[in-house]
């Protein structure tokens, strides 16, 4: 390779990093994947917190991966992946004093429909079907929109065909406007808003904001295929993903000679050498190479460029325009006796098999996304609850659970000079107590925590103010705004041969791999391009 370390190297060991360096390990590049963290897979892996307990750092239900095809582009399959769908996908329980039954969301429409209608009534139901006719190949659209670069040319293309009632100018509307009035517009019910504004808020903004209808009509998809949980725990993704870019170096020859992972050693600077790449590592190591594939927040992409002697006035314009936001939540791992008990639950695996959705009013999200902007903590916490050892029991000891409790909205930076160190616990209390509201007694199940702050998330998985987004996912930073304009395209201008991706890029958060695959579909096309214009200069000299 001419004194390459390797054709590629990619910074980086997220989900969106691995796909692309597996997608161009099949190309036949050879790859080199750096990461700072002795933990491969970001925000999607899995450690052993407790004893015996196979614990997620990050994400823990994998949906949008689920409907890109590239799971089977990859054959991760048959590289041990496995994953069991969560049917039902979500579960809205009542509230204390409300002795109508829970909400049950069911891969299946039409027991969805008749859970709804015995909550909320037979309106609700019926619009409930209709929302899902009109969302559920609108969200398709969206997804194929997510699978390619956010050129005009490519938004055009997957929103092609279309049509709402009042024409186009309608259709627009719809899609910029707010989840809530989406909700406002379809249902009656509180409670049942409530559940699928909670749902969409899982994206980052609260559904109050302009532009967030999409998100709560992604919901219409969890008919297609629902939330999956990776067998073993998030962390199988990453695993299987690791295991195709060392099988296809080994099959075409391309594998590097330090091998395609390097753990525990982080980038420090990007410096460009006429047509080469050097990165230098915090240890000191150098590796040359024509291409980078970074990975990581984008603002850390910046501080490595300016640490390589890019124009420093350019890259801090581009820090303060995007805007990474107040922080988004905190979670608690609990490893616990037994599952929760829901008594709107009619059965265990209604309630354990999704995502809980423990919120009925949709002011409660409003007050703690307002509380968060000040650097307040909200007044009551908005938990999502998951139990995925209901669905695999290999991720705990035999007579065990687990459970985990994602708390939204609160803030990175406290007010009053307050530090997350001195209140985590009492905050994680707040959040059990939240949880024992409606299923009481579950705090007594609870045997070990582990609290994950927003300070803890930023300083384990450099995921930069606590957001798990990287970056807001509001409409001002989406699409062909993500995170500006200038780097949307997923290049760097005045860098070339630098290549973006992972969550501060189109398409955004979430455990997704489409940027991933964008970004190794723009390396290769480059290099296309290069050779052809190699090849046509070529044949005037002759």
């Amino acid at each position: 390779m001419k004194g390459y370390t390797s054709d590629v190297v990619v910074i980086g060991s997220g989900h969106n990093a691995l796909v692309a360096a597996c997608y161009l390990a099949e190309a036949g590049r050879s790859v080199t994947v750096i990461e700072r963290d002795t933990v491969p897979g970001g925000a999607v892996s899995t450690v052993e917190r407790f004893p015996g307990h196979q614990i997620d750092r990050g994400s823990s239900a994998h949906i949008m991966i689920r409907h890109t095809g590239i799971i089977e582009e990859l054959g991760l399959g048959d590289h041990g992946l496995r994953y069991i769908d969560c049917d039902p996908w979500a579960f809205a329980p009542s509230a204390p004093g409300d002795d109508r039954p829970a909400i049950v969301f069911h891969r299946s429409l039409d027991d969805t429909c008749r859970s709804i209608e015995a909550a909320c009534g037979r309106k609700d139901a019926d619009a409930y079907r209709e929302f899902v006719k009109v969302w559920g190949p609108r969200s398709a659209r969206v997804m194929k929109a997510f699978s390619a670069p956010p050129t005009g040319t490519h938004l055009f293309s997957s929103f092609w065909g279309l049509k709402a009632d009042g024409g186009n100018s309608d259709l627009a509307r719809q899609f910029l406007a707010p989840g809530d009035a989406l909700l406002d517009e379809f249902f009656d019910d509180e409670r049942l808003k409530a559940a699928l504004a909670w749902f969409g808020a899982q994206s980052g903004p609260p559904m109050s904001e302009p532009g967030t209808a999409p998100m709560v009509g992604f919901a219409a998809l969890m008919h297609t295929l629902p939330p999956g949980r990776a067998v073993g725990g998030s962390g199988a993704l990453t695993a299987a993903l690791i295991a195709k870019l060392t099988a296809t170096l080994g099959t075409t020859g391309a594998a590097p000679d330090d091998g395609p992972l390097i753990l525990g050693d982080g980038v420090h600077a990007l410096r460009k050498d006429g047509k080469d790449w050097v990165v230098t590592t915090e240890s000191g190591r150098q590796l040359r190479c024509r291409t980078v594939v970074a990975g990581c927040h984008i603002l850390t992409t910046l501080d490595l460029l300016e640490r390589g002697g890019y124009a420093a006035e350019v890259l801090e314009r581009w820090r303060r325009q995007i805007r990474v936001g107040p922080g988004i939540g905190m979670v608690l791992r609990l490893a616990t006796s037994s599952l929760p008990h829901y008594p709107s639950a009619v059965t265990t695996e209604d309630s354990t098999h999704g995502l809980q959705l423990l919120v009925t009013d949709r002011a409660q999200l409003r007050t703690a996304h307002a509380a968060a902007l000040v650097g307040e903590l909200p007044p009551r916490p908005a938990v999502l609850g998951m139990s995925f050892s209901a669905l695999d029991p290999s991720i705990s000891p035999p007579g065990e659970h687990q459970m985990t409790l994602w708390s939204q909205w609160h803030p990175y930076a406290l007010t009053g000079g307050r530090r997350w160190a001195d209140i985590a616990a009492t905050e994680a209390d707040r959040i059990l107590g939240e949880m024992d509201r409606f299923a009481p007694g579950f705090t007594e199940s609870v045997r070990h925590r582990h609290i994950q702050t927003p300070h803890d998330i930023e300083q384990e998985m450099g995921l930069i103010g606590g957001n798990v987004m990287h970056v807001e996912m509001t409409l001002d930073q989406m699409m062909l705004w993500r995170p500006l304009p200038e780097l949307a395209g997923g290049r760097v201008p005045g860098a070339p041969d630098l290549y973006l991706t992972g969550a501060s890029t189109h398409p955004g958060g979430g455990v997704n791999g489409a940027s991933g695959r964008s970004a190794a579909r723009l390396v290769l096309s480059d290099t296309q391009l290069i050779g052809r214009s190699i090849q046509a200069a070529k044949k005037l000299w002759r």
